[in-house]
């Protein structure tokens, strides 16, 4: 899918990275997302303890204990937390949208809320928490006896949560070994868990469990859409009880060494040694371990290179490597990026500063500028050195601070024949060569012709839609993203492309506004094509609906990353008509599954939909369904 250029969240996997990026899934590097974390196991110890009754005290005495066994320590030690500003609310009504309550919370009533920890959509019971006792005092006012959708809502103040990492710490010494079900796995098997198996194995094991995700998609529209249900059953029998043909998957041209990036933390491994590697514990499982990646199968040379030659230089530094526990120390994080087309190799090293002098500062760069340039640098292919400056971020801030320190402020790769200029916090595909083959089916699927507008949605820095370029009339795209529609502009430039036009904006504003602007005439046999690449969570409602009620669009491809996750967006594209989704609905024809992720258990899946016409052969079914449901 295409990979989009949006501020990357220090030691947090991308959206398209997933678990194999620098820790295993559920791996927090703090205390705080920790705690967030652990708020459904919380949750259920105060519905136990509890009950409806209100907590008599809301604060916990930690002075007169010792930091390393108290489990509410971190409420002293590490400044503000919004731990200390909780209230639970009870008596929530069965059905309500998460969006539903934040308007309620946030629009309506006009609380200062920091978090809203939702146990799970549903959920009777949540907690809000604040800035400060203020704050606090007046969401309990506010929300205590508020009726809510028949429902009379209670408030009162929560405890804080207990730190996971003091907790498990206590459980493994009261036990004398490890801590309670602590998910201790090796390094491999957090970053690669298909790698024991054969690639080919791997392929039928991915392939599998796309069949399931279409299945899943097909009882979806079974339950979601009635009228539809003849049509599914005819899908099914032609395509092995599919709701669209499953196309065979595409295997990755390159399976061992492709990451093109690879965020690495810095720590200590089990025997205090420093590290720069992957994370194989979390906060909430009791151990912070930091594992060599010498043996991981993804990971390219040149970075395998680049890591030993940075961790010999953080164990012989005479700063220590940061502490998710204490908040102390410096070094945190070592992002590398690489070009297989040039061997390039940009390096950004994730600093805290604490309280460094500036004079302490400009002699820990130069340091840093001297390791990865030695001759061992050279030869790891460093071209380009970035400073960054790792802080707790304020609202509204969404990346940290970021400085050039030596060599070529970008690097370059080639997708396709065209070069792409990849800066240090855009987002690009992780598998170069893999990205061909995906680009290449969603062109197969898609057929344009020098008759077809191209519509890309979540355009990011532009490659796809300039890859598709010579095979169409024009491509419009969009992203909410103004660095990532700065980038797809230089793309285009550097590439000769000239048929190619992107947009800064949010695409559910701005698809009506660029489908006028492609100015279709089918009189000349002109057509409308849209390409849809989202992040994980796939696209809003509102572009949906868009993209549904746009005359002249009657093609649309959609590449996802998280197939799980696009189902709903692939429902509402097939519902039928209704007073917000006007337009004809769409029809899932043919998928391809493509492996971006050897050795990982993520897939890629490209789908094709098309615009069923009015008398076309579903809307007839769904038209006789309905009569036959009135006859009756």
């Amino acid at each position: 899918m295409e990979v989009k250029n949006v501020p990357i969240v220090a030691g947090q996997p991308s959206n398209e990275e997933s678990s194999e990026n620098s820790k295993a899934d559920g791996v927090f590097e703090n205390l705080s997302d920790a705690i967030d974390e652990k708020k459904t196991e919380s949750a259920a110890l105060v519905e136990e303890d509890t009950g409806n009754e209100k907590p008599t005290d809301a604060k916990v005495e930690t002075s007169k204990k010792d930091p390393d066994d108290d489990e509410y320590a971190y409420l002293d030690a590490t400044g503000f937390t919004s731990e200390l500003f909780k209230i639970e609310v009870r008596g929530l009504p069965k059905y309500y949208g998460i969006s539903e309550l934040k308007k309620l919370l946030n629009v309506k009533m006009n609380l200062s809320t920091n978090k809203i920890k939702i146990m799970k959509p549903g959920s009777p019971f949540i907690f809000i928490c604040f800035r400060c006792q203020e704050d606090r005092e007046a969401a309990i006012k506010a929300l205590d006896g508020y009726k809510w959708k028949g429902k009379a809502l209670s408030a009162f103040e929560a405890k804080p949560a207990p730190d996971p990492l003091v907790r498990r710490r206590k459980e493994a010494s009261a036990a004398e070994g490890e801590p309670v079900n602590a998910k201790r796995r090796s390094v491999a098997a957090c970053a690669t868990a298909l790698a024991y198996l054969p690639y080919e194995e791997q392929l039928q094991q991915k392939q599998s469990e796309m069949e399931n995700v279409l299945q899943k998609f097909g009882k979806e529209l079974w339950s979601s859409v009635p009228a539809l249900r003849p049509y599914i059953e005819k899908q099914r029998e032609s395509n092995n009880g599919l709701p669209c043909a499953l196309e065979s998957i595409r295997p990755s041209p390159m399976q061992n060494g492709y990451r093109n990036k690879c965020e690495f933390t810095i720590g200590k491994d089990g025997t205090g040694v420093k590290r720069v590697g992957f994370r194989v514990g979390s906060y909430s499982n009791g151990f912070l371990e930091v594992e060599s990646i010498k043996e991981l199968k993804h990971i390219p040379e040149c970075m395998k290179q680049t890591v030993a030659l940075f961790e010999e230089y953080v164990q012989t530094s005479k700063l220590e490597v940061y502490s998710a526990e204490t908040y102390q120390g410096y070094f945190r994080q070592l992002t590398v990026r690489m070009s297989h087309a040039t061997g390039q190799v940009m390096v950004v090293v994730g600093v805290h500063l604490q309280e460094l002098s500036l004079e302490e500062q400009t002699r820990l760069k130069e340091s840093i500028v001297e390791c990865l340039t030695s001759e061992n640098g050279k030869k790891a292919g460093v071209c380009s050195v970035y400073f960054e400056v790792i802080q707790k971020r304020q609202q509204g801030q969404f990346s940290n601070p970021i400085e050039h320190l030596y060599g070529e402020t970008h690097i370059e790769d080639e997708i396709l024949g065209l070069k792409f200029r990849i800066s240090p916090q855009a987002f690009f595909q992780i598998n170069t060569p893999a990205a061909e083959v995906l680009y290449q089916c969603a062109i197969d699927l898609a057929t344009p012709d020098k008759n077809t507008s191209i519509l890309d949605v979540c355009c990011g820095t532009g490659t796809i839609g300039l890859c598709f370029a010579k095979h169409c009339k024009q491509v419009l795209g969009v992203d909410i993203v103004a660095q990532a529609i700065e980038d797809a502009k230089h793309n285009a430039e550097r590439n000769g492309v000239e048929n190619c036009k992107f947009f800064s904006g949010n695409a559910d504003d701005l698809i009506m506004s660029l489908i006028r602007h492609a100015n279709i005439m089918p009189d000349q046999n002109e057509s409308l094509l849209a390409i849809l690449d989202p992040p994980r969570a796939g696209l809003h409602v509102r572009s949906i609906t868009q993209l549904r009620n746009a005359r002249g669009l009657d093609k649309l491809v959609y590449v996802s990353c998280s197939p799980q996750s696009a189902i709903k967006n692939w429902v509402d594209l097939m519902r039928p008509c209704s007073k917000q989704l006007r337009g004809e609905p769409f029809i899932a024809k043919r998928a391809i599954a493509v492996d971006m992720f050897p050795h990982t258990p993520h897939t890629e899946l490209v789908i094709l939909f098309e615009r069923e016409p009015e008398t076309g052969t579903v809307a007839e079914t769904a038209s006789t369904n309905i009569e036959s449901s009135e006859t009756v």
